[in-house]
């Protein structure tokens, strides 16, 4: 699923969803709505951050989000690959540790 502001999301690796483009003001919304989606649907336990190329703070609140959703159904959800700016401003924001968790 792509949407125009640049936030894509493949489902093709079994148990992955693969989040490329951007995470920011403009596809935070959006991100948040179809990664939710996908992780109610089950099936699938990581969310793989390879292909982002930036992220903004309201990315990294997608994120922390999408996470503690999935924790509320008790689901787990791992990270993979996450961008080196994500961390940092995780590191910044005081949040690392959360990003660390999954």
């Amino acid at each position: 699923m792509a949407a125009e502001s640049g936030f894509r999301l493949d489902r093709s690796e079994p148990g992955t969803l693969a989040v490329s483009g951007t995470l920011g003001f403009a596809t935070a919304t959006e991100a948040l709505r179809v990664l939710n989606e996908a992780l109610r649907a089950g099936g699938r336990a990581r969310i793989d951050l390879a292909g982002v190329r930036s992220c903004d703070s309201a990315g990294l609140a997608c994120v922390l989000a999408v996470l503690a959703a999935a924790g509320e159904r008790g689901q787990t959800v791992s990270l993979q690959h996450v961008p080196d700016g994500l961390r940092t401003l995780a590191r910044v924001s005081g949040v690392e540790a959360l990003l660390l968790a999954a």
